[in-house]
């Protein structure tokens, strides 16, 4: 029932980023402190912030809904997030800095693939 409720939760999340990337993707990125040009700027974001988000967002919701898709759902979770957390890492190995809106995505990041792979753990 846990996992089923954090599915849920996970999914609104995806589910409220992707549409606001798909409908304001240079206001979204604007508001992390990224600058988007270029013929295929918003052309990618709404694809890669956008669709993807909704993608996964639909996943997690499938998983609260079907217990077939419930572990998947959550490998899913600690696999995107925790390639987040990789590349974020490399990122400051790299000397890179990050805006305070940023650094809340890679929390957010960090915290939701923590708590998927509890979750998934508990259902071995």
């Amino acid at each position: 029932m846990l996992a089923k409720i954090y599915l849920i939760a996970i999914s609104a999340s995806f589910l409220l980023f992707g549409a606001w990337s798909i409908v304001d993707p240079i206001g979204m990125t604007a508001r992390m402190g990224v600058e988007v040009s270029g013929l295929s700027g918003a052309f990618e974001m709404r694809g890669v912030y956008g669709g993807v988000s909704l993608g996964a967002g639909l996943l997690c919701l499938a998983g609260a809904m079907r217990t077939a898709v419930e572990k998947p759902a959550l490998f899913f979770l600690v696999a995107f997030m925790g390639g987040y957390v990789i590349g974020r890492t490399a990122s400051l190995v790299a000397g890179d800095s990050a805006s305070v809106y940023s650094w809340g995505f890679a929390g957010f990041e960090a915290v939701a693939g923590l708590i998927a792979a509890l979750l998934l753990f508990r259902k071995a």
